[in-house]
């Protein structure tokens, strides 16, 4: 088994993120983007995935969220692309539903170099705090598309704009904990193809 560790730079004129994940953690986090909503997202990845995370973001916040937010998402793909390395013993799989008071969300994952977003939340409200919860969308779509994964978000129920965001959040961290475990059934790579 890898070291199962990553720490990605990302910088642009937007932009300046630094990540780093250790998929072998307990679900320690210290996370800073300037958004705070959004850094309460990100530390339930971390908690309910129980993985470490790292998150040191600034952003032209003064434009709006996007920059920001996206690029997060950017970095932790490819921080997670790099840390499961080659997918030699992955479950590669991961399925979890999480509530959050009266709403209900479920995470589907495949680890399985193929990046798709089915995005099934229906969130009422504009902003949460002062995020722009239309964000939400754009970080899942950021993650999956680097780091190589399928992913099905489906909201079973749900009108409360926090609890939808949350439950999506805690459901894939504990999906992601899922697929990213070492099964010792799997001896090479999960896939009749022989690769991923």
């Amino acid at each position: 088994m890898s070291n199962r560790t990553a720490r990605v730079e990302r910088k642009t004129k937007e932009t300046s993120v630094t990540l780093e994940v250790n998929l072998e953690g307990t679900g320690r986090f210290e996370i800073n983007t300037g958004i705070g909503f959004f850094d309460h997202m990100l530390s339930h990845l971390a908690k309910h995935g129980k993985f470490d995370l790292s998150v040191a973001a600034t952003g032209d916040l003064q434009v709006d969220q996007h920059h920001t937010v996206e690029d997060v998402g950017i970095v932790l793909g490819q921080a997670l692309a790099q840390a499961v390395g080659d997918k030699r013993g992955l479950a590669r799989f991961g399925e979890a539903s999480a509530p959050m008071d009266e709403a209900l969300v479920t995470a589907v994952i495949d680890f399985g170099g193929r990046p798709h977003l089915e995005y099934g939340l229906q969130i009422p409200a504009e902003k949460v705090g002062d995020f722009d919860t239309e964000l939400t969308r754009e970080f899942f779509l950021a993650l999956v598309s680097n780091a190589g994964m399928n992913l099905h978000l489906t909201q079973q129920a749900g009108v409360n704009s926090h609890h939808i965001i949350e439950a999506a959040f805690k459901a894939f961290a504990r999906a992601l904990d899922q697929a990213t475990r070492i099964d010792p059934r799997v001896v090479d790579v999960p896939s009749t193809k022989g690769r991923l």
